[in-house]
């Protein structure tokens, strides 16, 4: 009678062989030694840190302001300024926990890190606490490197209505949104246990998270706030494109922070991310100026910066999953399809999203998430890529973004208001808001 011994010898010791593999699978921030912790990637993620915060500020907050008419180009760049600042207290408090722990449920975390709680480093003890999913550096890294993300989504929104809405509307909006939209799309996508990162959903560093997310936020924004005043009757002129092109150049070596640094690591994937995004922004670049060649006999500075910021836009989901090759066609691809989203979809759309927000980020977030799925390469993301999953993830974000965003901005519009008054417009959003102006 053997066997039966026989099979329960083997069944012990694959028993023995397979626990560590599952004790030992961290679901949650833990406490390590701080040997455990790479030097050379904690360097590497401060400085990546660094990159993407300047794409706010000065990146977003020039990029915006240079696109606005003058008596409104303060308000514009404080919004992006203020946005900095209240979206790291909101991370802080509870934004980081609801996105990046288990929680009970794959739709959003739990509280365990509400104001950071149990976030340590102890010098003397040899201990600090890390995230399950970037254990190589400090939690804390982790913390600023995924705040500087959720500060720059909600700003990007801005550009949507920008030069018609309350500036305490604003900042009310923002704290919500943050909360409410943010965060459980973060959880959905870049936690482990996140319903969307368990169907397979890929997004490197925030097509979907980021640039979805806040485009669908902006186009309901336009349409609950409706069209400024003199819309397509007179011109709206820039104030200063010289600002914009600073503020786009800001933006693309800022987003080698975004998506390099979210490889986690200084390794080949970080590299690979570098490349790819400089070749993207390149071919969107060069994309969008040809098609306005095209039509209208001439290309512009402006649509430049806007080709380049739709092609970081679209290689951003794709950016550790695709070479080269790839690369080249998703820029110049967003490139066009995003001047269409600029100009013919805007139009067709009837909603005046001031400065393109949904056109670029919207439809150039789901132009990279789709064709994530088509170019994404099973050696540099670990799983087959899947362009009706990438389809779910995007169409999911984009419903939800759009139902909450609505629900919070119509609460904010029967409570305080949520456009200034008709003689505020006209005078300018930076001396009624704000009492200053550009001389």
């Amino acid at each position: 009678m053997r066997y039966p011994v026989d099979v329960l010898r083997y069944l012990l010791l694959a028993i023995v062989m397979y626990v560590p593999s599952f004790v030992y699978a961290e679901t949650a921030p833990f406490t390590t030694t701080t040997d455990k912790i790479s030097a050379g990637d904690t360097a590497w993620m401060l400085m990546a840190t660094a990159l993407v915060m300047l794409m706010t500020i000065p990146g977003l907050a020039l990029f915006y302001a240079g696109m606005v008419r003058k008596k409104n180009v303060l308000s514009t760049a404080l919004q992006s300024f203020t946005i900095c600042a209240l979206v790291t207290v909101v991370w802080v408090v509870v934004g980081y926990s609801l996105a990046f722990t288990a929680g009970s449920t794959p739709y959003l975390g739990d509280l365990s890190r509400v104001f950071l709680d149990g976030m340590t480093f102890d010098k003397v003890q040899g201990t600090v606490t890390v995230s399950h999913i970037a254990s190589n550096i400090p939690e804390s890294v982790w913390v600023m490197f995924q705040l500087s993300f959720a500060i720059i989504t909600p700003a990007l929104i801005t550009g949507a209505f920008a030069e018609r809405m309350r500036f305490l509307a604003i900042v009310i909006f923002m704290v919500l949104w943050s909360v409410l939209v943010y965060a459980p799309v973060a959880h959905w996508v870049w936690e482990p246990s996140g319903w969307l990162a368990t169907m397979g959903a890929l997004d490197f560093a925030g097509g979907t998270v980021v640039h979805i997310n806040a485009g669908a936020a902006g186009l309901v924004c336009a349409y609950m706030l409706g069209k400024r005043q003199g819309y397509g009757k007179e011109p709206f002129f820039p104030n200063n494109l010289a600002f914009t092109l600073i503020g786009a150049s800001l933006l693309w070596v800022g987003w080698f922070g975004f998506n390099a640094g979210s490889a986690v690591a200084a390794d080949s994937r970080a590299g690979l991310a570098m490349l790819v995004t400089q070749v993207a922004a390149a071919t969107g670049a060069l994309g969008w100026m040809l098609v306005e060649f095209l039509r209208r006999g001439k290309s512009s500075l402006l649509g430049a910066c806007s080709g380049a910021v739709a092609g970081l836009v679209a290689i951003t989901p794709a950016s550790g999953f695709v070479e080269v090759k790839a690369a080249l066609i998703i820029g110049f691809i967003a490139g066009l399809v995003c001047y269409w989203g600029a100009t013919g979809l805007k139009r067709l759309l009837n909603a005046d999203d001031s400065l393109d927000v949904f056109g670029i980020h919207g439809i150039g977030g789901i132009v990279g998430a789709l064709l994530t799925g088509v170019f994404a390469q099973k050696q540099l993301s670990g799983v087959d890529a899947s362009i009706w999953i990438q389809a779910i993830g995007a169409l999911s974000t984009l419903a939800y973004s759009l139902i909450m965003s609505w629900i919070i901005l119509s609460l904010i519009d029967w409570t305080i208001g949520l456009r200034v008054e008709e003689e505020h417009e006209k005078i300018g959003l930076d001396l009624t808001q704000h009492g200053e102006q550009v001389p």
